[in-house]
């Protein structure tokens, strides 16, 4: 069996994570390379958190395993995760417990203040704006100081999506030509 890479991209709120994760599927597909998209978001989005789970991290896990079962069970060895505080070294233990030891490549999306207040005020329509930018200042922070060792930081301040998707594939080091060339059990390039 094929070790399992995972290419998590993190950053504060704003930072474009979502729009650069799928351009990074959109490359990977254009490329013939077999792989899962995630928006880690989405892995822990229950409310009231579960009883002895008060960060969410529990389901978090269980979650990502779950999904990443069901991809290995198509031929699935690569991961592309987009979730804030995936590039700290104290969530390492989810990911490798959930993909059973994977190379992971870690990239950090930064982006200013001002970048990031102009992005969250176009997309945060509702009441939530005030502690958006408070919580996304924070994570800045955060992930500044406790990026784990090994982490890519691609600034996406004034720069197209699709230019900053290519640092980020850039980041992963994985061959498209030998991917393309390599076949699968499931008859999918890998």
């Amino acid at each position: 069996m094929r070790q399992t890479e995972a290419l998590l991209i993190g950053g504060r709120s704003g930072a474009g994570k979502s729009s650069v994760g799928r351009e990074v599927a959109a490359r990977l597909r254009a490329a013939d390379v077999a792989h899962a998209y995630i928006e880690g978001g989405a892995l822990d989005a229950v409310h009231p958190a579960p009883e002895g789970d008060p960060h969410r991290s529990g389901i978090t896990a269980r979650n990502l395993a779950a999904l990443w079962a069901n991809y290995t069970d198509l031929g699935c060895h690569r991961l592309v995760c987009t979730n804030t505080a995936s590039v700290l070294g104290s969530e390492e233990w989810l990911f490798a417990a959930a993909l059973r030891g994977p190379r992971i490549i870690r990239v950090l999306l930064t982006a200013s203040d001002a970048t990031v207040e102009e992005r969250l005020t176009a997309r945060e329509l509702g009441s939530e704006l005030p502690q958006q930018l408070r919580t996304s200042a924070f994570m800045a922070r955060r992930l500044d100081e406790h990026a784990a060792d090994g982490t890519r930081r691609v600034a996406t301040d004034g720069r197209r999506v699709e230019d900053i998707a290519a640092d980020v594939v850039a980041a992963t080091g994985w061959n498209f030509r030998k991917c393309a060339e390599t076949i699968s059990d499931h008859g999918r390039a890998n």
